[in-house]
């Protein structure tokens, strides 16, 4: 999968808090941690607008293969924060 490269400023205590949890073995690296966190975040923001279909565990999956692979607009996702 081809991802972009972004650029992001955290507090010190927030990098510490990163690096602790790539320590215990559960992500390989910081990059992991964010990108899961952003996953996180936006389908967190999706939940109460997701179609009931009756099967929410199928759908939930589709939207995070979705959002895996896809080249996400930062500027939707900060929409989504608002």
């Amino acid at each position: 999968m081809v991802m972009d490269t972004i650029q992001i400023r955290l507090s010190h205590g927030l990098i510490e808090r990163i690096d602790k949890v790539v320590g215990t073995g559960i992500y390989a690296n910081r990059s992991d941690v964010i990108r899961d966190a952003v996953r996180r975040l936006v389908l967190g923001r999706l939940v109460g607008i997701i179609p009931d279909t009756g099967d929410s565990v199928k759908e939930l999956k589709k939207i995070r293969a979705r959002l895996s692979k896809e080249r996400l607009d930062l500027g939707e996702v900060n929409k989504l924060a608002e």
